[in-house]
């Protein structure tokens, strides 16, 4: 029986782990779609290129720096040698249960989707090579540690030491709330403010490919079952909760930030629908094994509704996150975390109540510190990082690259080349080509750009 029920969770895990490498090209798409038709190649770069040099890492030390034995014991840490290239996770378990390659497995994927999740605030303008940089110092500084303090759970016989929040704060994070989406949209807000603006700001480019983003939106969506689910490591009741709560969340964010679009703008667009999906998987991600299916609902209508209207406070504030990484994953991170603190119930998986189902302010201010903690020490950490970069090797290409678009400039390629130009007139290659692709995309009345939205 043992060995029946840990084939099926190792073939659950699998499941998932296919499901999980698809938000790679999902996310490729998703930001694609938003930028400009001459960016589109380099966000999708951006992404795969992220994902590939931490996935590096990853087998080299980073898994032993997040699920090893934490370093004297303080929850810090994992032994970064401990299991060195992941040569000793070749042979298959003694006992039945998870071979410890597929979580590695698995766990990478959520290391370097963190990663790449950062890109789509500094699209436009960042140096590919730069970004490569900082992607590998980053997971190597940042993410490795929190996600250790996050993900990283004391052995029931006691002799491997896990990470100081899941243990010792014990605050509840299902998929990562804290680790992944704060994590990277806290990353995110201090680069921005390290790179600077884009030349257009506060003027938006216009999405070159609105269904293009839609289609990564749904591919991310489909993933989504697979990171929160699997990360139940077990093909039982808990990953069924878990899931049921996932697409709960994901219908409540859509209707949520379409009704306060409608209100506030007067149109319910393709786009809003797109991002209020991403907000609500986003607030759900910590709390899915935490709460009902009625609080699914509540969290992801308030990570729809409340992410609506954090993306325009870029505008007041005068930040230029490019895809709005910091109003959906770091506002709708930290929503998610915190209501776990209201909402928890304790028939649900992880068994424990919040606030009301008669918890008291217990768990609520763990959660506090946990998200205090990742946000404090993922905005210093990343900024000292930023700043050292544009100090020796610089972030932001040159203006004329800018003007060009980072698909030529940087890649020496286009996403779109018509072999004709309209009404017959001569051939177009390269930037002419998109230049042609977006004046055929662009509207006479609203021209090349969108105005900002609605402060």
């Amino acid at each position: 029986m043992e060995e029946a029920i840990a084939a099926a969770d190792t073939a659950w895990l699998l499941a998932a782990f296919a499901a999980v490498s698809l938000m790679v090209p999902g996310l490729a798409m998703f930001y694609g779609g938003m930028v400009s038709a001459k960016n589109t190649l380099n966000m999708a770069m951006m992404t795969f290129g992220a994902f590939a040099v931490v996935g590096i890492l990853w087998v080299l030390f980073g898994y032993s720096a997040v699920l090893g034995d934490s370093i004297g014991g303080l929850g810090i840490l994992g032994d970064p040698l401990e299991a060195l290239g992941l040569g000793s996770l070749l042979e298959a378990p003694a006992d039945p249960g998870l071979p410890p390659a597929l979580v590695a497995g698995f766990q990478l994927l959520f290391a370097g989707i963190t990663v790449a999740l950062i890109s789509g605030a500094v699209a436009d303008r960042m140096k590919f090579g730069a970004w490569m940089v900082f992607a590998g110092i980053w997971a190597t500084l940042v993410y490795f540690p929190v996600a250790h303090w996050v993900f990283a759970f004391d052995s029931e016989d006691g002799s491997v030491v896990g990470g100081w929040i899941a243990n010792t704060l014990a605050a509840v994070d299902f998929a990562g709330g804290t680790a992944v989406h704060v994590n990277a949209g806290v990353a995110a807000l201090a680069l921005v403010l390290v790179l600077g603006k884009r030349r257009v700001f506060p003027a938006a480019p216009r999405p070159h490919s609105l269904p293009l983003t839609m289609l990564g939106a749904g591919i991310l969506f489909f993933g989504w079952f697979g990171f929160n689910g699997g990360s139940a490591l077990a093909a039982g009741n808990s990953a069924a909760v878990v899931v049921l709560n996932t697409v709960a969340a994901a219908c409540a964010g859509i209707c949520a930030w379409l009704l306060v679009e409608k209100l506030r703008e007067g149109h319910a667009t393709s786009l809003g629908a797109s991002s209020g999906l991403i907000a609500a998987l986003v607030g759900i991600t910590p709390a899915c094994g935490a709460v009902s299916p009625i609080g699914a609902l509540i969290i992801g209508a308030a990570a729809g509704a409340l992410c609506c209207l954090a993306v325009s406070i870029k505008f007041r504030l005068g930040y230029d996150d490019s895809l709005d990484v910091v109003g959906i994953h770091l506002v709708g991170g930290v929503l998610g975390t915190l209501l776990i603190g209201f909402l928890a119930d304790p028939a649900a998986p992880n068994g424990v109540a919040g606030l009301f189902y008669g918890g008291g302010l217990d768990l609520l201010w763990r959660q506090a510190v946990a998200v205090a903690a990742v946000v404090g020490y993922c905005f210093v950490v990343t900024w000292l990082i930023a700043k050292l970069l544009d100090k020796t090797m610089g972030l932001r290409v040159h203006e004329d690259s800018e003007t060009e678009g980072l698909d030529v400039s940087v890649h020496g390629e286009s996403a779109y080349v018509m072999e004709h130009a309209p009404l017959g007139g001569p051939p177009t290659t390269g930037s002419e080509a998109v230049d042609a692709a977006e004046a055929m995309t662009a509207s006479a009345v609203d021209g090349p750009t969108m105005a900002a939205p609605k402060a």
